[in-house]
């Protein structure tokens, strides 16, 4: 928590002291994970993953429904992303969040007007959440995520949290 703080506040030099403390400790921070029924299989999906054996094409569906959004106005709030690292990498890694690969798989996965539900084991991230807000709009889905503090049921462009997550 203290390393997101420091990079929050751009002290990047803090953060990655904190980050170094921690590996000098063995202390390892749960990865973010999401998960998404389908087939009676439960899928999960981590931050860049490509271990599904439809990576190829969750990818390439991720791409297309970023681009669609992107034409309604999604702007990726690239700010979430807590690294050191230029715009266009932070926009690449922000993009690649589990609970959108999971949303990417289930609209590849299901038909058309059904709901979507994914869960994770952490919060959602701001980012995150305007995507699905955008995403339930173009796709006219809705799309369930239940983190680890409530269930955001997005639909219509809008969110049952009324954006106080």
């Amino acid at each position: 928590m203290l390393s997101n703080i420091y990079s929050a506040a751009g002290l990047w030099r803090d953060a990655s002291k904190v980050r170094a403390l921690m590996k000098d400790r063995g202390v390892i921070r749960e990865p973010g994970c999401s998960f998404i029924e389908h087939g009676n299989m439960i899928h999960r999906f981590v931050v860049g993953d490509r271990t599904h054996p439809d990576s190829d094409k969750i990818y390439m569906k991720l791409e297309e429904v970023i681009g669609k959004i992107r034409v309604a106005g999604f702007v990726s709030k690239t700010e979430y992303v807590l690294h050191d690292v230029e715009d266009e990498v932070k926009e690449d890694m922000i993009n690649k969040h589990s609970e959108k690969l999971a949303i990417a798989f289930g609209l590849m996965m299901t038909n058309a007007g059904m709901p979507l539900i994914v869960r994770k084991n952490l919060r959602i991230c701001g980012d995150c959440h305007s995507t699905a807000k955008f995403i339930s709009a173009i796709e006219k889905r809705t799309i369930v995520i239940r983190d680890c503090k409530r269930f955001h049921h997005f639909s219509n462009g809008l969110c049952s949290c009324g954006d106080y997550w």
